[in-house]
């Protein structure tokens, strides 16, 4: 029954998810935000909901491990699982941006993750506000430089929705923020009760099942612009989801309830928060060598197969 209400929990954050986002956008053109205000603020706040309402969720339930698994997995399978198979389908070219701005700020994030973790074992309000305060800082500056670009990025705002009526904004507001409460609250139970029956840790199925199940609409946006062409859009969508995944959705849970490291579950700062720095760090060196601006097939299977054999020591 655990596997139920954890696959039922998963569907309901995709489609809870998909209708935030187009509510979020389309709201924000009737409040006449410009397309790449809304790329960059609404539709990166806005995808990141499922991550915010099951780590939110799990830390009011008293399932920190949930809450941290969910997103150290998830960063973690954005780069090895998403950003691997994407490669494999396509090789990606890599923009200037992703060294200037992106990928600093990724690693900054990481590294201050652990820094706060380690120093006293809590994600305290504090921290996670200073987490927030710097998203947005990250994100003015991001958008005063796309400002200063002839050629904007701005492919993931649909025009159509400028046009939706209110009454239609309302309802899908409404559905979505439904479906992200009993999505959330349903896959915390259903994980739970899986680790119980399956004789595991809630943090190994939150870093493993909850974390793939929450990146699969990524994988879906990546795989599908790598098969358009579309080629610098995912490697700029996985590297701000991992981005929002420290800075928003930790950064907001520890705000309303500081975020405590179970002692009961030491591969958390031991281990697995080293998987995530590392694949983040990896990038950079994959990025230039051997044939520069590149992620070709053969590196979208070398973080593929990383991401398995992390897979394989997360599970025993």
């Amino acid at each position: 029954m655990s596997i139920f209400w954890v696959l039922i929990g998963l569907l309901l954050l995709v489609v809870g998810g998909e209708f935030l986002v187009r509510s979020s956008v389309a709201l924000s053109f009737k409040l006449k935000l410009s397309k790449l205000v809304i790329g960059m603020t609404v539709v990166s706040f806005a995808t990141s909901a499922p991550e915010l309402l099951v780590s939110l969720q799990a830390a009011l339930d008293g399932s920190s491990d949930i809450s941290l698994g969910n997103v150290i997995g998830s960063n973690i399978a954005n780069i090895g699982l998403v950003l691997g198979i994407t490669a494999i389908i396509s090789p990606l070219i890599v923009d200037r941006d992703f060294y200037r701005l992106n990928w600093p700020m990724m690693m900054i994030m990481s590294l201050l993750l652990y820094v706060f973790l380690k120093n006293d074992n809590v994600l305290s309000a504090t921290e996670g506000a200073f987490f927030t305060i710097a998203l947005v800082v990250f994100l003015y500056v991001l958008i005063k430089d796309s400002r200063k670009k002839t050629k904007l990025n701005v492919e993931d705002v649909d025009d159509t929705l400028s046009e939706v009526s209110n009454f239609k904004i309302a309802i899908w507001l409404l559905i979505g923020a439904l479906s992200l409460y009993f999505g959330s609250e349903w896959l915390v139970s259903g994980a739970k009760e899986m680790a119980v029956s399956l004789g595991v840790s809630e943090y190994a199925i939150s870093v493993t099942v909850i974390a793939i199940g929450t990146s699969v609409p990524e994988l879906a946006a990546s795989v599908i612009a790598a098969l358009k062409k579309e080629k610098a859009l995912s490697l700029g969508n996985l590297i701000g989801s991992n981005i929002f995944n420290i800075a928003s959705v930790l950064g907001i849970t520890a705000i309303i309830k500081p975020i405590q490291v179970n002692p009961e579950t030491p591969e958390i700062l031991s281990t697995n928060i080293f998987w995530m720095i590392g694949f983040a760090a990896v990038l950079v060196p994959l990025a230039l060598l051997p044939k520069q601006f590149q992620f070709s097939r053969k590196k979208g299977f070398l973080l593929f197969g990383a991401y398995l054999v992390f897979m394989l020591l997360a599970v025993l």
